[in-house]
């Protein structure tokens, strides 16, 4: 399958899907929508020490510029790509040299073939090399077809890795069976910055992907692993959501052990997955998140499917 072939077929999927692009919020289509990537504009926030945030439509970028070069950590979906290039240039002339996937979904990984084509090394953990090759199936059954060879990563490692240039440097880590089974998170020890990929989600909740290896006890694993690079003074990029701090990624470690607790009691009862879905065990959170009842179920299915595994 050549590349354009490829990315019509993972968009239709998004849009379709259970959540390859997350669930869908403010800002994102809703399944049966047509992705019109014409109006997106590309949002660029300062935080410090050559360090940016970019939002756009997909997975939130985050961007280090170096001495020599820049390091970007997710890419969005590639009609994007030209936009997000000129952010990028709007804050350095440098080349992007690495750019990171933090797991396999197509609103993270769609500008790997364009940006490889420009210079950069694409990095990711093994499993997403895996994924993309193999093409993936989700939880509602949509499918994504193989990736050509050209958006493949060709710089992977298993379980931590660190990205050097001149003056600066990533440290990439490995999260296993957390929202993918090949979750990176990147911290930046001089900026104090450290992107999550989709361990973290905030404003809807996180999808937890459990045909391709996602779990409930590996998304809180995944928590507690970041939370011991944050202080007061972290900035934390999360997969989808505002930059936030040590306050609120506290506050979703506490729902996602919540929510664990609560489907363990229903399991514990013996309560079949349609009973647990019928019993909306997470209504609080539903209200506060304000999401709607597919977005609920989706949760519920995930975080019941982790622990009967």
């Amino acid at each position: 399958m050549n590349y354009r072939k490829y990315l019509a077929a993972m968009v239709l999927s998004t849009l379709a899907g259970d959540a390859l692009a997350q669930q869908p919020g403010p800002g994102q289509p809703q399944p049966g929508m047509r992705m019109d990537f014409s109006n997106v504009s590309i949002k660029t926030t300062d935080l410090g020490h050559r360090t940016y945030e970019l939002e756009g439509q997909g997975g939130n970028i985050t961007v280090a510029v170096a001495d020599d070069g820049v390091i970007m950590v997710d890419s969005e979906f590639a009609p994007l790509h030209d936009r997000i290039k000129a952010a990028i240039a709007a804050v350095t002339d440098k080349p992007i040299r690495y750019l990171v996937d933090t797991h396999f979904h197509p609103d993270h990984t769609g500008g790997n073939a364009a940006f490889a084509a420009d210079g950069a090394v694409i990095v990711a953990q093994e499993n997403v090399r895996v994924r993309l090759a193999a093409g993936t199936q989700g939880m509602m059954g949509n499918k994504i077809p193989p990736a050509p060879p050209e958006a493949l990563p060709t710089k992977t490692y298993a379980d931590e890795l660190t990205l050097k240039l001149k003056g600066r440097e990533a440290q990439l880590r490995h999260v296993p069976a957390a929202h993918t089974d090949g979750d990176t998170y990147v911290y930046f020890a001089d900026a104090n910055v450290l992107a999550t990929g989709d361990l973290v989600s905030i404003g809807r909740y996180p999808y937890i992907d459990f045909p391709n290896g996602g779990n409930i006890n590996g998304m809180i694993a995944g928590v507690d692993a970041l939370l011991k690079h944050v202080d007061d003074g972290t900035r934390v990029i999360p997969g989808h959501g505002p930059v936030i701090g040590k306050t609120e990624l506290l506050a979703y470690q506490a729902m996602l052990e919540t929510a664990r607790e609560r489907m363990k009691k229903l399991i514990g009862a013996d309560k079949s997955e349609d009973e647990v879905v019928a019993a909306k065990p997470f209504a609080d959170f539903d209200a506060r998140l304000g999401v709607n009842d597919r977005e609920s179920r989706i949760f519920i299915v995930s975080v019941y499917r982790s622990l009967k595994m």
